[in-house]
């Protein structure tokens, strides 16, 4: 199933669930008890929300061999976490602010885990529970001040820096898909789920011995290689193999 977050005619969130391109209301809980109203309405129709509220994002670096290599860093030998703020959240179709402090900012197209129920010390075998489905990221980037603060709050936490929708899909398969980006149309970055240095399972297990999970987190799995620079007017679409489409216009 296909869930989706709108804006309904009294201008309030709402979720939704997609079937053949018409959309049904969903009341209640969608991380609990909840009914499906028939669907009814056109999606085109619908101004379309980030498919989720999330309490905490938590991303990992570093997490495809190609990508620590082409920005000279070492592939951690444990995963390696931060953290955006939900103030940086954007749905599909809203603008990528390019913010005046930064020369250089960069896509990061990303396969991100919608986590369903709370999660504390769970093991990787058993992170597939825990799992309520998936979306799409693009854990936009300043990379010129992520490099000279050393540390990377303010490189991924200015407003506009954490895309992701269209939906959640609870019924992805992560374990071989293709995630790609384009910028302008022109390919950027490519690479399998299948080439992760650390599995969704393994990332779980790891991040919730951390700290605890709650319903509606996100975990943004890292990226591949092609990173690359945003400027004024671009439209930067990331996709993934059997999970549908993400598009952003940049603005400065």
């Amino acid at each position: 199933m296909r869930i989706i977050r709108y804006q309904n005619s009294e201008n309030n969130p709402t979720y939704g669930w997609i079937l053949e391109d018409k959309v049904g209301e969903i009341q209640g809980n969608i991380f609990g008890e909840y009914r499906r109203r028939e669907a009814r309405t056109p999606l085109k129709e619908l101004k379309l929300l980030a498919p989720c509220a999330p309490g905490k994002i938590v991303c990992v670096g570093r997490n495809y061999v190609e990508h620590a290599k082409e920005l000279g860093n070492e592939v951690p030998k444990v995963p390696l976490i931060f953290l955006k703020p939900p103030s940086s959240i954007i749905a599909t179709g809203e603008h990528i602010v390019l913010p005046p402090q930064s020369k250089q900012v960069e896509h990061e197209a990303e396969l991100v885990a919608v986590i369903g129920k709370r999660a504390k010390d769970v093991t990787a075998e058993n992170a597939k529970e825990y799992i309520f489905g998936y979306t799409i990221g693009n854990d936009v980037t300043a990379r010129d001040l992520q490099q000279t603060d050393g540390q990377w709050t303010r490189a991924k936490g200015f407003d506009t820096f954490c895309s992701f929708g269209p939906w959640i899909d609870t019924d992805f398969d992560p374990s071989d898909a293709v995630v790609t980006c384009r910028v302008n149309g022109q390919m950027r970055q490519m690479a399998s789920t299948r080439d992760m240095v650390f599995n969704v399972g393994t990332l779980i297990a790891y991040i919730s011995s951390v700290m605890t999970l709650e319903p509606g987190d996100l975990i943004f799995t890292g990226t591949p290689a092609g990173v690359g620079e945003l400027k004024n007017g671009d439209v930067v679409d990331v996709e993934i193999e059997g999970l549908g489409k993400l598009s952003n216009p940049v603005k400065a």
